[in-house]
């Protein structure tokens, strides 16, 4: 039966580059999985949040959160498993386009986790659209990484161009570093002296010394 609108459950046309398989296969593989894949994610989305959400359309197998590769942190996707396609299906109808944290994520069918899967492919870590990315995004991470990069460099040079060195020493400088070592001077006179009490306290209140002294004197 053919209808004007087309279904909310239709995969989109993305292919996983590292998908080991012919296309025919992928498609097979679309057509029979369980499995989710969940973008636009708040790198502040926990795993707590995400199962809240997802497990009203069904019983969930597991979640997969995606990582830096390098930091091992939440970089703004994860896999959702369900144990019935139909769930995943319903998922995609209910769920996809919908609001989490504040952001608009995106379901589609994945044809099934892979151990690695789960780490970003950026140069940096992250994921590949936020290496490239130029807008300010606080939900994940701030500006992306190639544009942060930019703007520290530009820091940094106009921080080198606004440099001067102090020419003059500040009247009043060399007064100021005499009267700290004469401080520097008495702290350590002080703290002489009290050590010489310290010691002269704890012969005369030690046991072992009056008895030398008195041992000493009946020799006498």
């Amino acid at each position: 039966m053919t209808t004007i609108v087309s279904s909310l459950a239709a995969p989109s046309t993305y292919k996983d580059q590292q998908y080991q398989g012919s296309s025919a296969q992928f498609r097979d593989d679309l057509t029979s999985t369980a499995t989710l894949y969940i973008g636009n994610l708040s790198f502040f989305t926990t795993e707590e949040q995400i199962y809240e959400l997802f497990a009203k359309c069904g019983e969930i197998k597991r979640i997969i959160m995606g990582l830096d590769r390098n930091n091992k942190t939440p970089c703004g996707f994860c896999f959702v498993e369900y144990y019935r396609r139909a769930d995943a299906l319903d998922c995609m109808k209910y769920i996809n386009g919908t609001k989490l944290d504040e952001r608009i994520i995106r379901c589609d069918l994945d044809p099934g986790f892979k151990e690695g899967r789960q780490y970003g492919r950026g140069k940096s870590g992250g994921q590949v659209r936020d290496e490239y990315r130029t807008e300010y995004d606080a939900g994940r991470g701030g500006w992306g990484h190639r544009m942060r990069m930019t703007l520290e460099r530009e820091r940094e040079q106009k921080l080198k161009e606004s440099y001067e060195a102090i020419r003059d020493i500040p009247q009043g400088a060399d007064e100021y570093k005499s009267r700290q070592a004469d401080v520097g001077q008495r702290k350590r006179e002080r703290d002489d002296d009290a050590s010489d009490g310290n010691r002269k306290r704890t012969k005369e209140l030690n046991p072992r010394f009056r008895e030398n002294e008195d041992d000493d004197e009946d020799d006498e």
